[in-house]
């Protein structure tokens, strides 16, 4: 079997290296891929959203199963393409991927769904959005409807930064055109969770549980970011809380799609806050998450190919998974001034003295090798050391020795990554 995976992050790192354990796996390629998958997959220059090119690439490799990482080429119709042209894919088709793509969207199906969400309203008209502002409550998220690279959702804290809010996006388009249109919504306090489920339609397949960290600094502080760190499971998701997410949130959003002639078929997130016992969705993703994807496919113990092509074939009832019970964790090491502007090329050291390990590994996000065949800094998130152990405490021990091998001109990164679930397991 030839496998495609799209994309050339942590997420794709992770999913390359667990598909390549799948059984009569032949060759794996990635497109572009890093400096971490060339060393596990063949690489191929091609850009994740230039869906002509993927689905030559497909066509010429004979590729029998590919598998979509980010979201972008999703919202664009990639599943269209290779659906048409038979080439099996992983990923709602374009009309479904528009709970990713559009957030306005996402908020009328968890409307018409009955979903716990925020309360919103959304505008076209940036004068209309302005005025909506008189009488808020405040903190607010003031959110770009389209896609904008997990930057536009921004939290504001009275109505002079909501203003400004509304002008960068819908005025001056920081975020393009993902700023035609933005939600205002209220601010949910509470605990985040990941939960991220497999589904053909009619199957709903749950992966384990996870929680991500999205500001850049510890204790949640500063400006959001893709994610610096997770880990699996995420104690706040218990089993009476995944059963009540799988019945309040995942199950009627499933049926509302099926509802609308959309029938949603691939990998779908939602984004949680949950408080007071209650489950409220933040975002839906139609792809596995960054970070989540490498401690959740770290625990991993069933055949991720077999599953997918299960998943492909409308057979996912017959699909099984099985999960270590040991958790995971992720740390995730960035670029000095990331989320903002930073700098690239900076040469990575002591990542050979972490190869070979069954307990450790390191996820490659943003690098590549240079002409003097070095492995240097490419991107804002750099790399995703991932350990696992037989508590989250020995996990945080673990993945936090074992950064101190690895360096890079300024390497940043959070060090409270998995705190939150060991104070929980404290509390129970």
């Amino acid at each position: 079997m030839n496998i495609l995976v799209i994309g050339g992050g942590g997420r794709e790192h992770a999913l390359v290296w667990k598909l390549k354990q799948g059984d009569g796996v032949q060759t794996v390629y990635c497109a572009p891929g890093n400096a971490g998958i060339a060393a596990e997959a063949t690489c191929v220059s091609l850009s994740p959203t230039d869906l002509e090119g993927c689905l030559t690439f497909a066509k010429e490799k004979d590729i029998n199963l590919t598998v979509v990482g980010p979201e972008a080429p999703l919202v664009a119709g990639i599943v269209d393409r290779f659906a048409a042209a038979g080439i099996p894919i992983i990923g709602p088709d374009q009309k479904a991927a528009q709970l990713e793509g559009s957030k306005a969207f996402t908020k009328r199906i968890l409307e018409e769904a009955g979903v716990p969400t925020a309360d919103f309203e959304i505008f076209d008209d940036p004068t209309e959005a302005f005025q909506a502002l008189q009488g808020k409550s405040y903190p607010l998220v003031v959110k770009a409807d389209g896609l904008a690279a997990g930057k536009g959702v921004l939290i504001v804290q009275d109505q002079g930064e909501a203003e400004d809010a509304i002008r960068t996006i819908m005025e001056e388009k920081a975020f393009g055109d993902a700023g035609n249109r933005v939600v205002l919504e209220e601010f949910l306090r509470g605990e985040e969770a990941s939960f991220i489920v497999l589904t053909d339609g009619e199957t709903i397949l749950p992966l384990a549980s996870s929680q991500d960290h999205k500001a850049i600094y510890d204790g949640d502080k500063g400006p959001n970011t893709g994610g610096m760190g997770a880990y699996s499971p995420a104690p706040v998701v218990d089993a009476a809380m995944h059963e009540k997410v799988m019945r309040t949130v995942i199950e009627p959003v499933i049926e509302a799609m099926n509802r609308r002639g959309t029938p949603y078929r691939g990998i779908l997130y939602a984004g949680l806050m949950i408080a007071d016992d209650t489950p409220y969705v933040l975002e839906f993703n139609v792809r596995m998450g960054d970070p989540e994807t490498q401690p959740i496919l770290f625990r991993m113990e069933g055949d991720l190919v077999e599953t997918f092509v299960r998943l492909h074939e409308g057979q996912l009832h017959k699909a099984e998974l099985a999960w270590n019970p040991n958790p995971a964790v992720c740390v995730v090491l960035a670029s000095g001034g990331y989320p903002g502007s930073y700098e690239k090329g900076k040469v990575i050291t002591g990542l050979e003295s972490l190869e070979g390990r069954s307990d450790v590994k390191v996820f490659h996000a943003g690098t590549k090798q240079n002409e003097r065949g070095e492995i240097v800094t490419n991107g804002g998130r750099v790399l995703g050391v991932t350990a696992a152990d037989s508590s989250l405490a020995a996990c945080r021990e673990k993945v936090y020795k074992a950064i101190e091998a690895i360096h890079f001109e300024g390497m940043t990164y959070r060090k409270d990554i998995g705190l939150k679930g060991i104070q929980r397991e404290k509390n129970v």
